[in-house]
């Protein structure tokens, strides 16, 4: 054999394992962008399940609102039973009950001005936890604010000069009973309506 050969034959003997190593650090490169991929894309999917649940809770919340707004305007009476009387009786300076802004959680109110919203009223089917519910509060009788008119000309015209009354009612709505949603989203909602 001649020398030149025989140096060719041990330079390459030399370099049997480079090509071996490279595939290694390569394939492990290839492995961890696959994982990081994965893995994001896992993060993206349970961030879009839990933006899913909450926006199922928020409008079943709104849906609990709305029957709320309809048994206010359905009362015949200023505190129909049902509805937690938060108002000052006349000649009293304080109410006739205390009143948190939050009435799920006052124990003074009873369990049975928590009103669940009927199945025939809304069925959100098994994408939600629970049912929707909700507590009329019966704030007390007010003056009415009177809308500003702008008039076109000096004519007066007669009328009374005691302002118009009104119901005010603050309504408290849940997405369902947090004892029974588990680790579902929860959404509250509250509102004043005028009857």
């Amino acid at each position: 054999m001649s020398l030149f050969l025989l140096r060719g034959l041990q330079h390459r003997s030399r370099q049997r394992g480079v090509a071996l190593a490279v595939a290694m650090i390569l394939l492990l490169v290839v492995t961890l962008v696959g994982l990081a991929a994965v893995s994001g894309t896992l993060m993206q999917q349970k961030m879009s399940a839990n933006f899913y649940d909450r926006q199922t809770a928020f409008q079943s919340t709104e849906a609990a609102m709305r029957q709320a707004a309809l048994a206010i305007q359905a009362t015949t009476t200023a505190a129909p039973a049902g509805f937690y009387d938060c108002s000052t009786p006349a000649g009293s300076s304080t109410a006739a009950n205390s009143c948190l802004s939050n009435p799920f959680v006052d124990t003074n109110v009873p369990s049975s001005n928590i009103t669940t919203v009927a199945t025939t009223a809304y069925n959100a089917g098994n994408m939600v936890a629970s049912k929707p519910q909700y507590i009329v509060q019966y704030m007390g009788n007010f003056p009415t604010p009177v809308p500003p008119v702008k008039q076109t000309s000096h004519t007066s015209y007669g009328g009374s000069s005691a302002k118009p009354t009104a119901d005010f009612y603050r309504v408290t709505a849940r997405s369902g009973d947090p004892t029974v949603i588990g680790g579902r989203a929860y959404v509250v909602l509250q509102s004043v309506f005028r009857n």
